[in-house]
Protein backbone atom coordinates (compact mmCIF):
# COMPACT_ATOMS: atom_id res chain seq x y z
CA UNK A 1 0.00 0.00 0.00
CA UNK A 2 1.54 3.43 -1.02
CA UNK A 3 1.62 6.52 1.10
CA UNK A 4 -0.93 8.99 1.10
CA UNK A 5 -0.01 11.38 -1.07
CA UNK A 6 -1.19 15.22 -0.95
CA UNK A 7 0.08 17.86 -3.47
CA UNK A 8 -1.44 20.95 -2.00
CA UNK A 9 0.31 19.96 1.41
CA UNK A 10 1.47 23.21 3.54
CA UNK A 11 5.05 23.80 3.76
CA UNK A 12 5.00 25.06 7.31
CA UNK A 13 3.43 23.55 10.02
CA UNK A 14 0.67 24.72 12.04
CA UNK A 15 0.04 25.36 15.56
CA UNK A 16 -1.40 21.65 16.87
CA UNK A 17 1.72 20.25 15.12
CA UNK A 18 4.29 22.71 16.77
CA UNK A 19 2.44 22.38 19.80
CA UNK A 20 3.02 18.69 19.76
CA UNK A 21 6.95 19.10 18.58
CA UNK A 22 7.24 20.90 21.67
CA UNK A 23 5.60 17.98 23.70
CA UNK A 24 7.33 15.70 22.21
CA UNK A 25 11.02 17.63 23.65
CA UNK A 26 8.97 18.57 26.90
CA UNK A 27 8.54 14.64 27.78
CA UNK A 28 11.90 13.59 26.17
CA UNK A 29 13.61 15.65 28.66
CA UNK A 30 11.68 14.70 31.77
CA UNK A 31 13.26 11.45 30.95
CA UNK A 32 16.66 13.74 30.87
CA UNK A 33 15.71 14.88 34.14
CA UNK A 34 15.12 11.23 35.28
CA UNK A 35 18.04 10.31 34.02
CA UNK A 36 20.20 12.70 35.73
CA UNK A 37 18.68 12.48 38.98
CA UNK A 38 19.24 8.66 38.50
CA UNK A 39 22.86 9.60 38.84
CA UNK A 40 23.08 12.68 40.60
CA UNK A 41 21.08 12.35 43.65
CA UNK A 42 24.03 10.53 45.35
CA UNK A 43 26.05 13.02 46.01
CA UNK A 44 23.89 15.38 48.14
CA UNK A 45 22.94 12.34 50.10
CA UNK A 46 26.05 10.45 50.15
CA UNK A 47 27.79 12.03 53.11
CA UNK A 48 25.29 12.16 55.36
CA UNK A 49 24.11 8.16 54.59
CA UNK A 50 28.33 7.83 55.07
CA UNK A 51 27.98 9.84 58.42
CA UNK A 52 24.84 7.54 59.61
CA UNK A 53 24.70 4.25 57.89
CA UNK A 54 28.31 2.72 59.47
CA UNK A 55 29.04 1.31 56.20
CA UNK A 56 32.39 0.31 54.71
CA UNK A 57 34.26 2.14 51.31
CA UNK A 58 33.09 -1.01 49.50
CA UNK A 59 29.25 -0.78 50.63
CA UNK A 60 29.29 2.78 50.22
CA UNK A 61 30.51 2.27 46.72
CA UNK A 62 27.92 -0.85 46.28
CA UNK A 63 25.31 1.78 46.87
CA UNK A 64 26.47 4.33 44.31
CA UNK A 65 27.24 1.71 41.91
CA UNK A 66 23.81 -0.15 42.19
CA UNK A 67 22.07 2.69 39.93
CA UNK A 68 24.86 1.98 37.38
CA UNK A 69 24.54 -1.93 37.92
CA UNK A 70 20.90 -2.00 37.61
CA UNK A 71 21.62 0.37 34.22
CA UNK A 72 23.98 -2.64 32.50
CA UNK A 73 21.67 -5.59 33.35
CA UNK A 74 18.41 -3.07 31.65
CA UNK A 75 20.44 -2.11 28.99
CA UNK A 76 21.25 -5.22 27.67
CA UNK A 77 17.87 -6.30 27.08
CA UNK A 78 16.40 -2.69 26.34
CA UNK A 79 16.86 -2.98 22.37
CA UNK A 80 15.14 -6.54 22.36
CA UNK A 81 12.21 -4.54 24.83
CA UNK A 82 12.04 -1.68 22.64
CA UNK A 83 11.35 -3.62 19.41
CA UNK A 84 8.93 -6.30 20.74
CA UNK A 85 6.62 -3.81 22.97
CA UNK A 86 7.72 -0.64 21.65
CA UNK A 87 9.61 2.98 21.99
CA UNK A 88 6.35 4.16 23.33
CA UNK A 89 5.77 1.52 26.01
CA UNK A 90 8.73 0.92 26.71
CA UNK A 91 9.24 4.87 28.03
CA UNK A 92 6.17 4.03 30.03
CA UNK A 93 7.17 0.90 31.67
CA UNK A 94 10.36 2.89 32.81
CA UNK A 95 8.87 5.47 34.59
CA UNK A 96 6.89 3.49 36.46
CA UNK A 97 9.91 1.66 37.58
CA UNK A 98 11.38 4.81 38.46
CA UNK A 99 8.69 6.09 40.74
CA UNK A 100 8.26 2.52 42.23
CA UNK A 101 12.09 2.81 43.52
CA UNK A 102 12.21 6.33 45.40
CA UNK A 103 10.07 5.12 48.29
CA UNK A 104 11.77 2.03 48.31
CA UNK A 105 14.77 4.20 49.10
CA UNK A 106 13.70 6.53 51.29
CA UNK A 107 11.87 4.42 53.74
CA UNK A 108 14.82 1.20 53.53
CA UNK A 109 16.17 0.85 57.06
CA UNK A 110 19.20 -1.53 55.70
CA UNK A 111 22.28 -1.87 53.00
CA UNK A 112 19.97 -4.97 51.09
CA UNK A 113 16.44 -3.15 50.58
CA UNK A 114 19.03 0.13 50.27
CA UNK A 115 21.52 -1.89 47.25
CA UNK A 116 17.98 -3.08 46.07
CA UNK A 117 16.12 0.42 45.65
CA UNK A 118 18.53 1.76 43.54
CA UNK A 119 19.04 -1.21 41.20
CA UNK A 120 15.44 -0.66 40.73
CA UNK A 121 16.16 2.87 40.24
CA UNK A 122 19.28 2.06 37.73
CA UNK A 123 16.95 -0.53 36.05
CA UNK A 124 15.12 2.56 35.45
CA UNK A 125 17.48 4.40 34.41
CA UNK A 126 19.00 2.23 32.17
CA UNK A 127 15.93 1.83 29.83
CA UNK A 128 15.35 5.73 29.54
CA UNK A 129 18.95 5.90 28.49
CA UNK A 130 17.89 3.37 25.50
CA UNK A 131 14.71 4.27 24.55
CA UNK A 132 14.70 8.16 24.86
CA UNK A 133 17.42 8.94 22.73
CA UNK A 134 16.10 5.91 20.26
CA UNK A 135 12.81 7.34 20.02
CA UNK A 136 13.54 11.10 19.86
CA UNK A 137 15.77 10.05 16.71
CA UNK A 138 13.27 7.88 14.92
CA UNK A 139 10.80 11.02 15.44
CA UNK A 140 12.24 13.97 15.35
CA UNK A 141 12.93 15.37 11.52
CA UNK A 142 16.60 15.44 10.60
CA UNK A 143 16.82 19.39 11.48
CA UNK A 144 15.65 19.48 14.82
CA UNK A 145 17.19 15.81 15.86
CA UNK A 146 20.40 17.50 17.37
CA UNK A 147 18.60 20.00 19.13
CA UNK A 148 16.00 17.17 20.74
CA UNK A 149 18.52 14.95 22.03
CA UNK A 150 20.31 17.93 23.02
CA UNK A 151 17.14 18.85 24.91
CA UNK A 152 17.23 15.35 26.74
CA UNK A 153 21.15 15.95 27.82
CA UNK A 154 20.03 19.63 29.01
CA UNK A 155 17.19 18.66 31.40
CA UNK A 156 19.75 15.78 32.38
CA UNK A 157 21.90 18.52 33.90
CA UNK A 158 18.48 20.36 35.25
CA UNK A 159 18.32 16.85 37.22
CA UNK A 160 21.97 17.53 38.38
CA UNK A 161 20.67 21.20 39.29
CA UNK A 162 17.93 19.61 41.22
CA UNK A 163 19.68 17.40 43.13
CA UNK A 164 23.16 19.82 43.92
CA UNK A 165 20.20 22.12 44.84
CA UNK A 166 18.73 20.05 47.09
CA UNK A 167 21.46 19.09 49.08
CA UNK A 168 23.13 22.52 49.79
CA UNK A 169 19.99 23.26 51.31
CA UNK A 170 20.32 19.98 53.26
CA UNK A 171 23.90 21.11 54.06
CA UNK A 172 22.94 24.54 55.23
CA UNK A 173 20.27 22.59 57.46
CA UNK A 174 23.22 20.11 59.11
CA UNK A 175 24.94 23.50 59.53
CA UNK A 176 22.68 25.04 61.55
CA UNK A 177 21.82 22.01 63.54
CA UNK A 178 25.45 21.42 64.24
CA UNK A 179 26.27 24.85 65.86
CA UNK A 180 23.72 23.29 68.66
CA UNK A 181 26.54 21.37 69.40
CA UNK A 182 24.40 18.11 70.20
CA UNK A 183 25.89 15.51 68.31
CA UNK A 184 23.29 12.93 68.79
CA UNK A 185 20.34 15.44 67.26
CA UNK A 186 22.90 15.86 64.73
CA UNK A 187 22.88 12.34 63.75
CA UNK A 188 19.56 11.72 63.49
CA UNK A 189 19.22 14.81 61.36
CA UNK A 190 21.84 13.66 58.87
CA UNK A 191 19.92 10.35 59.14
CA UNK A 192 16.86 12.37 57.82
CA UNK A 193 18.15 14.52 55.36
CA UNK A 194 19.52 11.58 53.23
CA UNK A 195 16.15 10.72 52.86
CA UNK A 196 14.42 13.58 51.94
CA UNK A 197 16.70 14.46 49.69
CA UNK A 198 15.60 10.95 47.41
CA UNK A 199 12.04 11.66 47.89
CA UNK A 200 12.15 14.66 45.49
CA UNK A 201 12.82 13.11 42.31
CA UNK A 202 9.45 11.56 42.78
CA UNK A 203 7.38 14.13 40.72
CA UNK A 204 9.04 14.52 37.74
CA UNK A 205 9.23 10.71 37.51
CA UNK A 206 4.75 11.02 37.62
CA UNK A 207 4.68 13.57 35.08
CA UNK A 208 7.30 11.62 32.68
CA UNK A 209 4.99 8.56 33.02
CA UNK A 210 1.77 10.35 32.29
CA UNK A 211 3.22 12.73 29.14
CA UNK A 212 4.49 8.63 27.82
CA UNK A 213 1.13 7.61 27.94
CA UNK A 214 -0.31 10.68 25.16
CA UNK A 215 2.92 10.86 22.94
CA UNK A 216 2.39 8.98 19.69
CA UNK A 217 4.45 5.62 18.93
CA UNK A 218 7.63 5.67 17.23
CA UNK A 219 6.79 6.01 12.75
CA UNK A 220 9.60 3.75 12.41
CA UNK A 221 8.74 1.17 14.53
CA UNK A 222 5.33 1.19 13.38
CA UNK A 223 6.58 0.69 9.58
CA UNK A 224 8.74 -1.98 10.47
CA UNK A 225 5.74 -3.81 12.18
CA UNK A 226 3.67 -3.48 8.78
CA UNK A 227 1.72 -0.96 10.43
CA UNK A 228 1.73 1.61 7.35
CA UNK A 229 -0.70 3.80 8.17
CA UNK A 230 -0.25 4.17 11.76
CA UNK A 231 3.30 4.83 10.88
CA UNK A 232 1.88 7.82 8.28
CA UNK A 233 -0.41 8.97 10.63
CA UNK A 234 2.69 9.17 13.36
CA UNK A 235 4.41 10.90 11.13
CA UNK A 236 2.14 13.74 10.61
CA UNK A 237 1.42 14.66 13.98
CA UNK A 238 4.82 16.54 13.96
CA UNK A 239 5.61 17.32 10.26
CA UNK A 240 3.65 18.39 6.97
CA UNK A 241 2.13 16.49 4.66
CA UNK A 242 4.95 16.97 2.23
CA UNK A 243 7.26 16.09 4.79
CA UNK A 244 5.91 12.58 5.48
CA UNK A 245 5.23 11.75 2.32
CA UNK A 246 9.08 11.78 1.67
CA UNK A 247 10.28 10.89 4.65
CA UNK A 248 7.65 7.63 4.77
CA UNK A 249 9.12 6.58 1.32
CA UNK A 250 12.58 6.72 2.40
CA UNK A 251 11.79 4.50 5.19
CA UNK A 252 9.72 2.37 3.05
CA UNK A 253 12.58 1.80 0.82
CA UNK A 254 15.35 1.06 3.40
CA UNK A 255 12.33 -1.41 4.75
CA UNK A 256 12.45 -2.97 1.05
CA UNK A 257 16.35 -3.01 0.60
CA UNK A 258 16.28 -4.97 4.47
CA UNK A 259 13.62 -7.49 3.03
CA UNK A 260 15.19 -8.27 0.40
CA UNK A 261 18.89 -8.42 2.11
CA UNK A 262 17.54 -11.08 4.57
CA UNK A 263 15.17 -13.04 2.03
CA UNK A 264 18.16 -15.18 0.67
CA UNK A 265 18.63 -17.22 4.02
CA UNK A 266 22.10 -17.90 5.13
CA UNK A 267 23.66 -15.02 3.51
CA UNK A 268 21.59 -12.84 6.44
CA UNK A 269 24.19 -13.46 8.98
CA UNK A 270 26.42 -12.83 7.13
CA UNK A 271 25.34 -9.21 5.94
CA UNK A 272 25.85 -7.96 9.81
CA UNK A 273 29.04 -8.35 9.36
CA UNK A 274 29.53 -5.90 6.68
CA UNK A 275 31.24 -2.34 7.02
CA UNK A 276 28.01 -0.43 6.69
CA UNK A 277 27.13 -2.49 10.42
CA UNK A 278 30.15 -2.93 11.76
CA UNK A 279 32.08 0.36 11.61
CA UNK A 280 29.14 2.53 13.04
CA UNK A 281 28.71 0.19 15.41
CA UNK A 282 32.43 -0.05 16.78
CA UNK A 283 32.69 4.15 16.92
CA UNK A 284 29.53 3.61 19.16
CA UNK A 285 30.59 1.58 21.57
CA UNK A 286 34.43 3.11 21.81
CA UNK A 287 32.98 6.38 22.02
CA UNK A 288 30.33 5.22 24.82
CA UNK A 289 32.72 3.48 26.63
CA UNK A 290 35.64 6.63 26.37
CA UNK A 291 32.84 8.59 27.59
CA UNK A 292 32.47 6.63 31.07
CA UNK A 293 36.25 6.70 31.10
CA UNK A 294 36.23 10.13 31.43
CA UNK A 295 34.99 9.65 34.93
CA UNK A 296 32.24 11.88 34.79
CA UNK A 297 29.49 9.75 36.55
CA UNK A 298 31.70 9.11 39.57
CA UNK A 299 32.77 12.52 39.79
CA UNK A 300 28.99 13.59 39.67
CA UNK A 301 28.24 10.63 42.25
CA UNK A 302 31.02 11.61 44.71
CA UNK A 303 31.57 15.18 43.74
CA UNK A 304 30.65 16.67 47.05
CA UNK A 305 33.19 13.73 48.99
CA UNK A 306 36.26 15.28 46.10
CA UNK A 307 35.70 18.54 47.44
CA UNK A 308 35.27 17.64 51.18
CA UNK A 309 39.20 15.84 51.05
CA UNK A 310 40.27 18.53 48.66
CA UNK A 311 39.95 21.08 51.64
CA UNK A 312 36.66 22.42 51.74
CA UNK A 313 34.26 22.48 54.16
CA UNK A 314 30.86 20.26 54.00
CA UNK A 315 28.97 23.57 53.30
CA UNK A 316 31.61 24.88 50.92
CA UNK A 317 31.26 21.35 49.27
CA UNK A 318 27.46 21.57 48.30
CA UNK A 319 27.95 24.95 47.45
CA UNK A 320 31.10 23.83 44.53
CA UNK A 321 29.10 20.96 43.95
CA UNK A 322 25.65 23.30 43.14
CA UNK A 323 28.01 25.72 41.12
CA UNK A 324 29.60 22.38 39.28
CA UNK A 325 25.90 21.51 38.44
CA UNK A 326 24.90 24.73 37.31
CA UNK A 327 28.04 25.16 35.15
CA UNK A 328 27.08 21.60 33.56
CA UNK A 329 23.38 22.74 32.90
CA UNK A 330 24.18 26.43 31.42
CA UNK A 331 27.09 25.08 29.35
CA UNK A 332 24.75 22.25 27.93
CA UNK A 333 22.40 24.98 26.31
CA UNK A 334 25.20 26.56 24.63
CA UNK A 335 26.17 22.58 22.95
CA UNK A 336 22.53 22.11 22.41
CA UNK A 337 22.07 25.59 20.21
CA UNK A 338 25.98 24.92 18.55
CA UNK A 339 24.98 21.14 18.05
CA UNK A 340 23.29 20.99 14.50
CA UNK A 341 25.74 24.39 13.68
CA UNK A 342 28.97 23.44 14.40
CA UNK A 343 28.60 19.69 14.49
CA UNK A 344 28.85 16.42 16.46
CA UNK A 345 32.48 15.97 15.08
CA UNK A 346 33.82 19.68 15.87
CA UNK A 347 32.48 19.73 19.49
CA UNK A 348 33.87 15.88 20.59
CA UNK A 349 36.96 16.99 19.87
CA UNK A 350 37.26 20.43 21.81
CA UNK A 351 35.69 19.05 24.92
CA UNK A 352 37.53 15.98 25.00
CA UNK A 353 41.02 18.16 24.63
CA UNK A 354 39.42 20.45 27.26
CA UNK A 355 38.47 17.47 29.67
CA UNK A 356 42.35 16.39 29.31
CA UNK A 357 43.98 18.93 30.42
CA UNK A 358 41.76 19.64 33.46
CA UNK A 359 41.40 16.02 34.71
CA UNK A 360 45.51 16.19 34.57
CA UNK A 361 45.47 19.36 36.75
CA UNK A 362 43.37 18.16 39.14
CA UNK A 363 45.41 14.90 39.49
CA UNK A 364 48.35 17.51 40.32
CA UNK A 365 46.76 18.93 42.79
CA UNK A 366 45.68 15.96 44.38
CA UNK A 367 49.22 14.46 44.40
CA UNK A 368 50.99 17.10 45.82
CA UNK A 369 48.98 17.04 48.86
CA UNK A 370 49.17 12.87 48.89
CA UNK A 371 52.51 13.46 49.39
CA UNK A 372 51.91 14.27 52.78
CA UNK A 373 50.25 11.01 53.66
CA UNK A 374 51.50 9.06 56.58
CA UNK A 375 50.73 5.07 57.34
CA UNK A 376 49.75 4.21 60.87
CA UNK A 377 49.13 1.12 59.83
CA UNK A 378 51.12 -0.65 62.80
CA UNK A 379 49.78 1.80 65.65
CA UNK A 380 46.30 0.86 64.27
CA UNK A 381 46.54 -2.81 64.21
CA UNK A 382 47.77 -2.67 67.85
CA UNK A 383 44.33 -1.73 68.18
CA UNK A 384 42.71 -4.39 67.22
CA UNK A 385 40.65 -6.95 69.65
CA UNK A 386 40.91 -10.22 70.80
CA UNK A 387 38.17 -11.00 68.91
CA UNK A 388 39.69 -9.32 65.68
CA UNK A 389 37.45 -6.16 65.57
CA UNK A 390 38.05 -2.72 65.50
CA UNK A 391 36.36 0.21 66.38
CA UNK A 392 37.74 3.62 66.23
CA UNK A 393 36.57 7.20 66.74
CA UNK A 394 38.61 9.65 65.67
CA UNK A 395 39.50 12.68 66.66
CA UNK A 396 42.17 15.29 67.23
CA UNK A 397 43.54 13.42 70.09
CA UNK A 398 43.66 10.15 68.18
CA UNK A 399 45.25 11.44 65.36
CA UNK A 400 48.14 12.68 67.03
CA UNK A 401 48.44 9.30 69.13
CA UNK A 402 48.41 7.36 65.78
CA UNK A 403 51.29 9.65 64.56
CA UNK A 404 53.35 9.74 67.33
CA UNK A 405 53.25 5.59 67.65
CA UNK A 406 54.25 5.54 64.52
CA UNK A 407 57.11 7.76 64.93
CA UNK A 408 55.74 10.97 63.09
CA UNK A 409 55.26 14.23 64.62
CA UNK A 410 51.60 15.29 65.51
CA UNK A 411 50.13 18.33 63.31
CA UNK A 412 47.82 21.24 63.79
CA UNK A 413 46.14 20.76 60.67
CA UNK A 414 42.94 18.42 60.64
CA UNK A 415 43.23 15.30 59.17
CA UNK A 416 41.38 12.64 57.75
CA UNK A 417 41.54 8.89 57.99
CA UNK A 418 40.83 6.10 56.02
CA UNK A 419 41.60 2.31 56.62
CA UNK A 420 42.35 -0.39 54.18
CA UNK A 421 42.25 -3.93 55.96
CA UNK A 422 41.68 -7.88 55.46
CA UNK A 423 40.09 -11.02 56.95
CA UNK A 424 42.01 -13.09 54.48
CA UNK A 425 41.31 -13.14 50.93
CA UNK A 426 38.97 -10.62 51.11
CA UNK A 427 39.25 -6.61 51.67
CA UNK A 428 37.85 -3.85 52.18
CA UNK A 429 38.38 -0.25 52.85
CA UNK A 430 36.44 1.83 55.54
CA UNK A 431 34.67 5.23 55.26
CA UNK A 432 36.78 7.98 55.13
CA UNK A 433 36.51 10.28 58.47
CA UNK A 434 37.87 13.34 59.18
CA UNK A 435 39.44 14.65 63.14
CA UNK A 436 37.63 17.88 63.35
CA UNK A 437 33.88 16.39 62.45
CA UNK A 438 32.60 15.28 65.57
CA UNK A 439 28.91 13.94 64.12
CA UNK A 440 30.82 10.94 62.06
CA UNK A 441 30.05 7.29 63.34
CA UNK A 442 33.06 5.63 64.43
CA UNK A 443 34.99 3.60 61.63
CA UNK A 444 33.56 0.08 62.98
CA UNK A 445 35.64 -2.91 61.30
CA UNK A 446 33.94 -6.64 62.01
CA UNK A 447 34.79 -9.71 59.73
CA UNK A 448 31.00 -9.35 58.31
CA UNK A 449 31.58 -6.09 56.83
CA UNK A 450 34.46 -7.07 54.84
CA UNK A 451 33.84 -11.47 54.35
CA UNK A 452 30.49 -12.61 51.83
CA UNK A 453 27.92 -14.15 53.38
CA UNK A 454 27.82 -16.90 50.54
CA UNK A 455 30.04 -18.37 47.77
CA UNK A 456 28.45 -16.78 45.26
CA UNK A 457 29.04 -12.98 46.65
CA UNK A 458 32.33 -14.15 47.08
CA UNK A 459 32.72 -15.54 43.75
CA UNK A 460 32.23 -11.82 42.62
CA UNK A 461 34.45 -10.10 45.11
CA UNK A 462 37.36 -12.48 44.43
CA UNK A 463 37.02 -15.62 42.24
CA UNK A 464 40.00 -17.18 43.72
CA UNK A 465 39.40 -16.21 47.42
CA UNK A 466 39.10 -19.29 49.79
CA UNK A 467 36.00 -18.04 51.77
CA UNK A 468 36.21 -20.63 54.43
CA UNK A 469 39.66 -19.70 55.59
CA UNK A 470 38.58 -16.02 55.35
CA UNK A 471 35.83 -16.45 58.05
CA UNK A 472 38.83 -17.68 60.37
CA UNK A 473 41.66 -15.57 59.38
CA UNK A 474 42.61 -12.41 61.53
CA UNK A 475 42.13 -8.82 60.92
CA UNK A 476 44.95 -7.11 59.35
CA UNK A 477 45.03 -3.66 58.77
CA UNK A 478 47.18 -2.79 55.76
CA UNK A 479 47.63 0.50 55.55
CA UNK A 480 45.54 3.10 58.18
CA UNK A 481 46.24 6.58 56.16
CA UNK A 482 46.53 9.43 57.70
CA UNK A 483 46.47 12.47 55.18
CA UNK A 484 46.24 16.52 56.45
CA UNK A 485 43.30 18.23 55.34
CA UNK A 486 44.69 20.67 52.73
CA UNK A 487 43.31 24.23 53.16
CA UNK A 488 40.24 25.97 51.58
CA UNK A 489 42.34 27.95 48.88
CA UNK A 490 43.46 24.22 47.78
CA UNK A 491 39.82 23.59 47.79
CA UNK A 492 38.26 26.38 45.52
CA UNK A 493 41.05 25.83 43.14
CA UNK A 494 40.69 22.20 42.47
CA UNK A 495 36.93 23.18 42.56
CA UNK A 496 37.89 25.42 39.59
CA UNK A 497 39.59 22.35 38.04
CA UNK A 498 36.39 20.80 37.57
CA UNK A 499 33.98 23.16 36.89
CA UNK A 500 36.65 23.23 33.69
CA UNK A 501 36.13 19.99 33.08
CA UNK A 502 32.17 19.87 33.55
CA UNK A 503 32.50 22.70 31.42
CA UNK A 504 34.27 21.09 28.12
CA UNK A 505 32.58 18.02 28.81
CA UNK A 506 29.41 19.40 28.70
CA UNK A 507 29.55 21.31 25.39
CA UNK A 508 31.26 18.09 24.01
CA UNK A 509 30.19 14.75 25.19
CA UNK A 510 27.31 15.48 27.16
CA UNK A 511 25.63 16.65 24.23
CA UNK A 512 26.87 14.72 21.14
CA UNK A 513 27.48 11.56 22.94
CA UNK A 514 23.61 10.22 22.38
CA UNK A 515 23.44 11.36 19.28
CA UNK A 516 26.25 9.76 18.00
CA UNK A 517 25.03 6.56 19.11
CA UNK A 518 21.54 7.20 18.03
CA UNK A 519 22.72 8.56 14.54
CA UNK A 520 25.80 5.86 13.44
CA UNK A 521 23.68 2.96 14.55
CA UNK A 522 22.02 1.70 11.20
CA UNK A 523 18.14 0.74 11.31
CA UNK A 524 18.71 -2.65 11.74
CA UNK A 525 20.66 -3.36 14.13
CA UNK A 526 19.40 0.50 16.06
CA UNK A 527 17.86 -0.88 19.14
CA UNK A 528 19.94 -3.60 20.03
CA UNK A 529 23.32 -2.18 18.64
CA UNK A 530 22.18 0.87 21.19
CA UNK A 531 21.36 -2.04 24.09
CA UNK A 532 25.29 -3.58 23.35
CA UNK A 533 26.44 -0.75 23.27
CA UNK A 534 25.40 1.18 26.16
CA UNK A 535 26.06 -2.21 28.44
CA UNK A 536 29.95 -1.43 27.54
CA UNK A 537 28.99 1.93 28.57
CA UNK A 538 27.47 1.46 31.73
CA UNK A 539 29.54 -1.82 32.53
CA UNK A 540 32.40 0.68 32.37
CA UNK A 541 31.04 3.52 34.55
CA UNK A 542 29.83 0.45 37.22
CA UNK A 543 33.11 -0.53 37.33
CA UNK A 544 34.65 2.60 38.23
CA UNK A 545 32.17 3.61 40.55
CA UNK A 546 32.09 0.47 42.21
CA UNK A 547 36.32 0.66 42.83
CA UNK A 548 36.53 4.25 43.12
CA UNK A 549 36.40 4.73 47.17
CA UNK A 550 38.86 1.48 47.49
CA UNK A 551 41.16 2.61 44.97
CA UNK A 552 41.35 6.47 46.18
CA UNK A 553 41.50 4.84 49.59
CA UNK A 554 45.09 3.02 48.80
CA UNK A 555 46.73 4.93 45.88
CA UNK A 556 44.89 8.56 46.08
CA UNK A 557 42.44 10.60 44.07
CA UNK A 558 45.30 11.62 42.07
CA UNK A 559 45.67 7.79 40.74
CA UNK A 560 41.87 8.15 39.32
CA UNK A 561 42.05 11.50 37.64
CA UNK A 562 45.12 10.30 36.00
CA UNK A 563 43.74 7.19 35.08
CA UNK A 564 40.89 9.36 33.56
CA UNK A 565 42.52 11.96 31.56
CA UNK A 566 44.96 8.37 29.50
CA UNK A 567 41.64 7.24 29.03
CA UNK A 568 39.91 10.49 27.28
CA UNK A 569 43.26 10.64 25.11
CA UNK A 570 41.60 7.51 23.40
CA UNK A 571 38.36 9.83 23.13
CA UNK A 572 39.91 12.68 21.44
CA UNK A 573 41.96 10.55 19.09
CA UNK A 574 38.50 8.64 17.90
CA UNK A 575 36.67 11.62 17.56
CA UNK A 576 39.17 13.57 16.11
CA UNK A 577 40.29 11.18 13.30
CA UNK A 578 37.74 8.31 13.03
CA UNK A 579 34.50 9.94 13.65
CA UNK A 580 32.45 11.07 10.59
CA UNK A 581 30.02 14.25 10.39
CA UNK A 582 26.31 13.65 10.87
CA UNK A 583 24.29 16.86 10.75
CA UNK A 584 21.83 17.75 8.69
CA UNK A 585 20.91 14.09 7.29
CA UNK A 586 18.27 12.18 7.75
CA UNK A 587 18.69 9.05 9.49
CA UNK A 588 18.75 6.82 5.94
CA UNK A 589 21.87 9.08 4.61
CA UNK A 590 23.87 8.31 7.22
CA UNK A 591 23.38 4.46 6.67
CA UNK A 592 24.09 5.03 3.29
CA UNK A 593 27.41 7.01 3.63
CA UNK A 594 28.59 3.81 5.33
CA UNK A 595 27.24 1.67 2.93
CA UNK A 596 29.13 3.80 0.47
CA UNK A 597 32.24 3.25 2.56
CA UNK A 598 31.80 -0.20 2.33
CA UNK A 599 31.73 -0.21 -1.52
CA UNK A 600 34.76 2.01 -1.57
Amino acid sequence: MMAPMTTTAPSVLDDKKVFYNRFLLIVAGLGGLLYGVDVGIIAGALPYLEATSGFNGGQLSLVVAAVLLGSVISTLFAGLLADWMGRKSLMTLSGIMFVISIPMIALSHGYGSLVFGRLLQGVSGGLIGVVVPLYLAECLTASNRGKGTGIFQWLLTLGLVIAAALGLYYSFRVDQVAKLGDAAQLLAFKNTAWRRIFWVSLPPGILFVIGSFLMAESPRWLLRRGKQEAAYAALLRSRTNEQADLELREMQETTTAEKQATSVGSKAKESLLRRKYVIPFILACIILACNQATGINSIIGYNTNILLQSGLSDFASHWGYLVFQIINFLVTFGGVVLVDRKGRKFLLALGTAGIIISLVCTGALFLGNEKHRVDTRAAVQSRVTADQKLTLTYSTQLADQLLKDSGNAATDRPTSLVVIYSYGDFRATSQVVRSNDLATKPIEITREGCVPGNRVVAFFSNPLGDLDASRQAPLTIEKALITPVPTSRNGWIVAITLFIFMAFYAVGPGVCVWLALSELMPTRIRSNGMSIALVLNQAVSTTIAAVFLPTVGKYGYSTMFFGFAACTVIYFVTATWFLPETKGKTLEEIEAHFEGAAKA
